[in-house]
């Protein structure tokens, strides 16, 4: 597995990051683990999680397989969900900020974490408060870099610019939704990132499951987009749901003719941007994990990626429910 730097800091990741979202959900703790072993036999060494993944589970499974190798992994995990039931118990606050970090801290097994994200915006809580309570993570050693996810870019330029003024430490990276079929960010955060030496972690490769084609066909009972309809939308009356469907056929069609799996195909279209440094994949099982990793052996031609370009035009969307009004 190749390396990258993480925008313009020392760090180096993995070209692929191990995602835990399913770890202590419908991933068992023991084949979570066996994935994770794997990921790092393979050469991985970059794996993400957070507080708010199966109400602090996923943590813990990652703590316990990184016994005795956490140096050896860059960590990251998030901060800004819901953890109980009090008006303080979520958001970008102080209060919840130091809270937080001593519970995945102690979750974790570890002493400090490597990327700590504010997972997403907070309306009530001004961006100075959450980059005080940061920056004295940073230098107290608890975190060594402080990154965004899902932020739109003029909240990501206010943030650095009061980075700037105030002396703080800066957000070093962002975690936007990136896909073959959502592709926002190359019009706005993607050349904010060159501009400014942000490093681009990318969730959801794969549409929230769009892009394997399952959606294609009548849901299945328990499918994760029945479970999670406020982000993974599923219309297909709409305009925009036809047009994706008829995207996603193509996309589908294209891949079977190259031979490859919808998965792997997917995740190796976002490796051949050299502005995202790692997608994130976030497999439920050992078989999806082996078809993700089968990504690192596929080097898309250009004539693909620009046939690809015709379907669903750089810069643009046929992916939106939770994001419908958010800019990036």
């Amino acid at each position: 597995m190749n390396f990258k730097r993480l925008g313009r800091t020392g760090l180096k990741v993995s070209e692929l990051c191990l995602g835990t979202m399913n770890f202590g959900g419908p991933t068992s703790e023991k084949e979570a683990i066996e994935i994770i072993e794997k990921f790092l036999d393979m050469g991985g060494n970059f794996i993400d999680t957070a507080n708010v993944y199966n109400k602090g589970k996923s943590e813990e499974i990652v703590g316990k397989a990184l016994k005795g190798k956490r140096d050896k992994v860059v960590l990251a995990t998030k901060v800004h969900g819901p953890m109980g039931d009090g008006p303080n118990d979520r958001g970008n606050s102080r209060k919840h900020i130091m809270k937080q970090i001593e519970e995945s801290l102690r979750r974790l097994k570890t002493d400090y974490i490597d990327i700590y994200y504010i997972h997403r915006p907070d309306p009530d809580t001004p961006i100075e408060e959450t980059l005080d309570a940061l920056n004295d993570l940073v230098h107290k050693g608890y975190v060594r870099y402080i990154g965004t996810s899902t932020f739109p870019v003029w909240q990501l330029v206010e943030a650095q610019w009061i980075s700037d003024k105030r002396n703080f430490e800066r957000f070093v990276v962002e975690q936007p939704p990136y896909s073959i079929i959502e592709r926002q960010i190359e019009a706005r955060l993607l050349p904010y990132a060159r501009k400014y030496g942000v490093g681009i972690v990318t969730w959801s490769p794969l549409a929230g499951g769009w892009l394997t084609g399952k959606y294609l066909k009548k849901l299945e009972r328990g499918s994760r987009a029945k479970k999670h309809p406020e982000w993974i939308d599923m219309s297909r009356d709409t305009p925009l749901g036809k047009k994706r469907i008829e995207a996603v056929s193509k996309i589908i069609k294209i891949a079977e003719k190259l031979g490859i799996h919808p998965v792997p195909f997917s995740v190796a279209w976002i490796l051949k941007n050299e502005d995202v440094t790692a997608p994130i994949i976030g497999p439920r099982t050992k078989e999806q994990f082996d078809l993700y990793l089968k990504a690192l052996e596929v080097n898309l031609p250009d004539e693909i990626m620009k046939e690809i370009d015709e379907i669903v035009p750089p810069g643009t969307s046929l992916w939106q429910a939770e994001y419908k009004e958010f800019v990036v």
